[in-house]
């Protein structure tokens, strides 16, 4: 398997630029996500690390080689389609071995790979039976097969459980990141699921418009957001946003609003006038007293919990509270922050004042 490095990559289609100077590492053995919403350039950026598409500037590495000019059959990559791409005349085991006929490999070790793959996929059973007629779970598994067969240096999947309904994706979620961890393989994966992203990978890349917002962890993604726009796209509900007025100085560990006062994590960077105060929903609890208060205006049961929307002077907050707890429309509650977890942004640059750069998480460069 190798190590892939992604270098100041930008790719431009005319006037339209589809990836503006990205960069992240991803490391041997890695489970590696590429996340963003339709069109930010996360399949562009996969197809360029492939092969498929030539960067316009910048550099790729594979196993310590610079490829960013070589074509895709110089690079030795695996790429799994959300269409599954099977060859529909050919039975299963055809389909899983035309790799290793097309490079001239003696029919005896075709064969011994092919059942091997066959047993960790589980589907030996089915190995002579005809593409057509299988469900969309086994296709995934044979276009997998295929791909792992060659025993390639790094796997692209893009999207490729996308076609699959949501209970059937959730088992075949579980089932690929559990073959990941048995090979050990380099394994880049595009998707524009957040939930899927936060649970199969080691190191997620979120992107927005052909820019890498940023990188790291899961956790650290999820727990202290680099922008607003992540902070927004990771997470249901999304994190909210209060509006904040005012100065925030270097080393600052109190917030205001209004005429309450929170704590706050110190602050790496000053900013001042149009400035946000972030907190997830299950970082905030609601109680009959408190100085903050707001007016519940709407309840969404959930089973084992419920979202209750507040209404407060300096916006609109949604809060993850037991299902339990006593929710009225039109009931006046105290509101209180986890004063760990609160997060402001600067909504002129969109960026967090507490940098996440500072706590060893983001690496755009």
């Amino acid at each position: 398997m190798a190590q892939i490095i992604v270098k100041n990559v930008r790719k431009d289609f005319g006037d339209f630029t589809a990836v503006k100077e990205s960069s992240f590492t991803v490391e041997d053995g890695e489970f590696f996500m590429l996340l963003g919403p339709s069109g930010c350039g996360k399949t562009t950026t996969l197809r360029m690390i492939a092969g498929l598409e030539l960067p316009t500037s910048g550099e790729i590495f594979i196993d310590g080689e610079e490829v960013g000019q070589k074509p895709a059959s110089k690079r030795d990559i695996a790429f799994v389609f959300q269409m599954f791409a099977l060859y529909p005349h050919m039975n299963v085991r055809q389909n899983i071995s035309y790799p290793l006929k097309s490079q001239g490999m003696p029919k005896a070790q075709i064969k011994e790979k092919v059942a091997e793959v066959a047993r960790i996929l589980g589907i030996t059973d089915i190995l002579n039976k005809p593409v057509g007629g299988l469900s969309g779970g086994d296709r995934q598994r044979i276009a997998l097969g295929r791909a792992i067969v060659r025993e390639p240096k790094a796997f692209m999947m893009d999207e490729p459980l996308g076609a699959l309904d949501a209970e059937f994706r959730e088992h075949m979620s579980e089932e690929l990141r559990a073959l990941h961890d048995r090979m050990g393989a380099t394994t880049i994966y595009v998707t524009h699921d957040q939930l899927e992203a936060m649970q199969m990978g080691d190191k997620i890349v979120v992107m927005n418009h052909g820019v890498v917002e940023q990188f790291g962890v899961p956790q650290e993604i999820y727990d202290w957001p680099a922008t607003m726009f992540v902070a927004e796209f990771i997470g249901s509900p999304s994190m909210n946003f209060l509006e904040y007025e005012g100065a925030v100085n270097v080393g600052d560990k109190i917030a205001i609003l209004g005429d309450v006062s929170f704590t706050i994590p110190e602050q790496l960077t000053a900013a001042s006038g149009d400035l946000a105060l972030g907190v997830r929903p299950e970082h905030i609890t609601l109680s009959n007293s408190g100085d903050y208060r707001g007016e519940i205006t709407a309840t969404e049961y959930l089973g084992t919990t419920q979202i209750i929307t507040v209404e407060c002077a300096h916006g609109v907050v949604k809060v993850r509270a037991p299902a339990a707890q006593p929710a009225q429309v039109g009931d006046k509650v105290g509101v209180a922050f986890n004063p760990k977890t609160i997060t402001l942004f600067d909504r002129k640059t969109s960026r967090a004042l507490v940098s996440v750069a500072n706590k060893g998480v983001l690496n755009n460069g």
